[in-house]
């Protein structure tokens, strides 16, 4: 299992044959500030690396979630719907925000290491 960043705070989880992981960095949980809403694309919704595949709203703005690689969503985590605190209280645990199937699994390699998204 390895995690990858982006320079937009998104994280993404990918274990060989599995779909991807996605979720937003606890820097930007904390910058967001109480998150009210979540709300990502419909599952089967096909993106591009970069598209905006989810929005978060918080008690300060609205952000939009970024796909770090292209796919297709096959999942949100419905627990988002009843609770969006779980992004700030467990960003890379239960407060994952959607799974996505890669189409292009090797555009991972283009992503941040921690140690590189921690030097931005």
């Amino acid at each position: 299992m390895t995690l990858y960043y982006t320079s937009s705070h998104e994280w993404i989880r990918h274990e060989e044959g599995q779909d991807a992981v996605v979720g937003i960095t606890a820097h930007a949980s904390e910058e967001l500030g109480e998150l009210v809403f979540v709300e990502a694309k419909e599952d089967g919704t096909e993106l591009a690396a970069g598209d905006v595949a989810a929005v978060v709203e918080s008690v300060k703005a609205a952000s939009d979630i970024y796909a770090p690689v292209s796919g297709t969503i096959v999942e949100f985590n419905t627990k988002l719907s009843e609770d969006p605190t779980l992004i700030g209280s467990a960003p890379e645990g239960e407060g994952w925000i959607f799974k996505i199937k890669l189409s292009k699994p090797e555009e991972l390699k283009s992503l941040l290491s921690l140690e590189q998204y921690k030097a931005l």
